[in-house]
């Protein structure tokens, strides 16, 4: 039986060809194989830069359900092979037989078209001597289907065991079950705007969310958009936009933003009214956040520094660190974080978490806010944290978040006072990334 499929416009378009499935290959060997993120995986893929944004949407729609669903796909994959999927030669192979369940499976292309598409796909690449095998696992899917699996039970075999492993121990079996449910959705688009939200509800075909955020169920190619040159608008999941605020009325004040790019919450900011430091250990990454803020005509301060010890001049009212993390709350639309963490990535990046604190805290006035937030999933990445930051002795204290202090967060706050979204909450309306967010006051 066929699982249900993501219907999208990209997927139903029947001329959308040979060109844009090589481009998936390419992007997934790159992450699979070459562990590229994603986004790098597709900045190397020259074809991509003139392609219809309508196929560059094709394109990252069947990478992220081959890259959400592979493990799913191999177990079908092994029943019609006669052979070992890890004995494929060229191991590239696999990824060919991927992209063509894919198709069919989930993205309800006609039979007919996956059979072709496949081996054209295989001769394209130079494998031309395996067309005989594509064809006949292929036509075998068509006719036989694939299993159709519940969600919750689809969740738990396409996630990593590691992860797995921390979610099930970090929230238990059902909440874990969730989770790994949820991440197998396709992820919405979400806009922050400058101003006038109620206008660009109507212009970008939109729905406003609880807590400010805009919403698209697909945005196609995001450059293409109305109010994208003029910087009207960014693009920020719901999730990640709660954290700057938090720190209530910031204009006329200098709030530091500690790992600053690409800029969505020094955006945020600067658009509040706040006097925005923007810090990055990346020279790169801060050549983008200028761009961004160019283009958004936001004033903000870069520099070029390690957050974990760069200082003011003076001591000032607020501090953001959006501290690197191993983003495992944004699987849904970050597929590939599947595939390139690992269990020591999560305790590596704690270390540095604990340093960006310590330096976070340096840098206020009394009185002043310190906002401590993550795209992890990972306890050890958030609630730990925060609890190892206040047994450390130094003169901060927790501010709780209040239930109501934004619309639509009652569900997201712990009950110490912090903020946790998970997947598959707001499920109602599309879901939300993972994240956690602590609020701290300096006390002298």
């Amino acid at each position: 039986m066929q699982p249900e499929s993501q219907k999208t416009d990209a997927s139903s378009k029947p001329d959308i060809g040979l060109p844009a499935r090589r481009a998936a290959y390419a992007v997934l060997n790159e992450i699979i194989f070459k562990r590229r993120s994603l986004d790098e995986a597709f900045a190397r893929q020259p074809a991509l830069e003139t392609m219809p944004g309508r196929d560059k949407a094709f394109v990252r729609l069947l990478v992220s359900v081959v890259l959400k669903r592979a493990r799913e796909m191999d177990d079908t994959l092994g029943q019609l092979l006669h052979e070992p999927l890890d004995g494929l030669k060229p191991p590239q192979l696999i990824n060919i037989f991927r992209l063509g369940v894919a198709q069919f499976a989930f993205l309800e292309t006609p039979p007919h078209a996956v059979v072709n598409t496949t081996v054209e796909l295989a001769e394209a690449e130079g494998i031309a001597h395996h067309k005989p095998l594509v064809n006949a696992v292929m036509r075998r899917l068509t006719r036989e289907g694939m299993q159709k699996l519940a969600p919750r039970d689809a969740g738990r075999i396409n996630t990593p065991e590691w992860l797995w492993e921390s979610w099930m121990q970090g929230f238990g079996v059902e909440t874990a079950l969730d989770i790994a449910a949820a991440n197998l959705d396709e992820a919405a688009v979400d806009f922050s705007v400058k101003s006038h939200p109620e206008q660009w509800v109507a212009t970008l075909d939109a729905v406003q969310l609880p807590t400010g955020s805009l919403r698209k169920k697909t945005a196609g190619f995001v450059p293409d958009l109305p109010g994208f040159t003029q910087g009207s608008w960014w693009i920020q999941n719901a999730a990640a936009a709660i954290p700057a605020q938090l720190f209530g009325d910031v204009k006329g004040k200098t709030v530091a933003d500690l790992c600053a790019a690409p800029g969505g919450k020094a955006a945020q900011l600067a658009a509040m009214g706040a006097k925005v430091i923007g810090v990055d250990i990346s020279a790169q990454r801060v050549a983008r956040l200028n761009e961004n803020m160019q283009r958004l005509q936001l004033p903000v301060e870069t520099v070029i520094s390690d957050g974990a010890s760069w200082q003011p001049k003076e001591p000032i009212d607020a501090v953001l660190v959006d501290a690197p993390c191993t983003a495992t709350g944004t699987i849904r639309h970050q597929p590939d974080v599947m595939w390139l963490k690992e269990p020591r990535d999560a305790e590596k990046l704690a270390a540095l978490q604990r340093r960006l604190q310590l330096n976070a805290v340096k840098m206020l006035k009394p009185g002043g806010t310190l906002v401590f937030c993550t795209c992890s999933l990972q306890k050890a990445e958030g609630e730990d944290q925060a609890s190892w930051l206040l047994q450390q002795g130094l003169p901060i204290r927790l501010a709780p978040i209040a239930a109501d202090e934004l619309p639509g967060i009652a569900d997201l706050v712990t009950p110490r006072g912090e903020l946790r979204s998970l997947p598959f909450h707001w499920k109602d309306i599309g879901g939300i990334d993972g994240f956690y967010v602590a609020r701290f006051v300096k006390t002298s």
